[in-house]
């Protein structure tokens, strides 16, 4: 499984989401299971599958499918 398709299972999981065409457009706050709750559960599931421990400032600042990509491209070392 590439990291990209790994990327993508997490927040399908973590949101509950069946359709993978409805993932690259989300947002925060963008749909009622993004939620703060929501957003911790996201966060739990990318350290687990990608092995890291997120800075606090990289969890605020995850606002966004395509801004959770950016975020682990240049500051984990998550090749995409």
């Amino acid at each position: 499984m590439t990291n990209m398709e790994k990327y993508k299972k997490t927040f399908m999981e973590a949101f509950d989401i069946k359709d993978e065409n409805e993932v690259e457009a989300l947002e925060y706050m963008g749909i009622e299971a993004w939620d703060s709750v929501g957003h911790m559960t996201l966060v739990a599931l990318l350290e687990d599958a990608f092995d890291i421990m997120m800075d606090t400032d990289d969890i605020i600042d995850l606002s966004s499918y395509a801004k959770g990509i950016e975020i682990l491209k240049n500051n984990y070392n998550v090749e995409f």
